[in-house]
């Protein structure tokens, strides 16, 4: 059995409105077997392509290669975004060790609602996959209950959209604030199919032959990054 520990702490300032939100990188990562082509660093997966889109997104001409400087470069853009990072599982174990969010098993979840009382800047969640089974949404959903805290959908429309109140108790007052989440198409190369399936993409499909899935996501992350 793998014992699967999420190598990299949440990647949160104190002006942080915006908190990425997914599982846990390939086990690679944890056991620093990178390839060419990987970052050291969240969503570093040259597979997974939340950085490429985002690349695309704003013309960054990133580097994508085990070096500081791409580490950097991609720090330099979450803090002038007010951008962070805090993936959902700190840890899990799996009988085969690939990146497959359902070969999970004996979960550890992090604190995601402890740290956005930490940190009360933050009003959005972008979940990097939907509520399928050991998806962001899905172990939010579970993680939330502790709380009694419940999502209230906003938009069905993909990606989804729901909101939650949360209360911030001090000594003198009681305060509550609203945060949004968004549950976008995941960035892996195993969303694809989905994507193909989907009436807006066969539209946009039929309109522009070259549009393909990658065009899909960046239409997509382009009204949240």
């Amino acid at each position: 059995m793998f014992k699967h520990q999420h190598p990299y702490q949440p990647f949160i300032h104190s002006d942080t409105t915006k908190l990425i939100v997914g599982t846990l990188p390939p086990p690679r990562f944890s056991t620093g077997e990178l390839l060419e082509k990987d970052v050291d660093f969240c969503y570093g997966s040259y597979y997974n392509s939340l950085w490429l889109f985002i690349d695309k997104i704003h013309n960054l001409n990133l580097r994508y290669d085990n070096s500081q400087e791409a580490i950097n470069e991609r720090k330099k853009f979450l803090i002038d975004h007010k951008i962070g990072v805090c993936d959902i599982v700190e840890s899990a174990e799996r009988k085969k060790i690939d990146a497959s969010d359902l070969g999970m098993t004996n979960i550890k979840l992090r604190d995601v609602i402890g740290y956005l009382k930490r940190y009360p800047n933050i009003d959005t969640l972008l979940f990097t996959g939907g509520n399928s089974k050991n998806g962001p949404e899905y172990f939010f959903r579970q993680h939330i209950k502790n709380y009694n805290i419940k999502l209230k959908l906003i938009s069905n429309e993909i990606p989804r959209i729901h909101e939650f109140e949360l209360s911030d108790k001090t000594i003198t007052s009681q305060q509550s604030r609203k945060i949004r989440t968004v549950s976008l198409t995941s960035a892996s190369g195993s969303a694809n199919r989905a994507i193909g399936s989907m009436a807006l993409y066969q539209q946009l499909k039929a309109k522009q032959p070259e549009f393909n899935t990658f065009d899909f996501r960046v239409m997509q992350y382009k009204e949240f990054f």
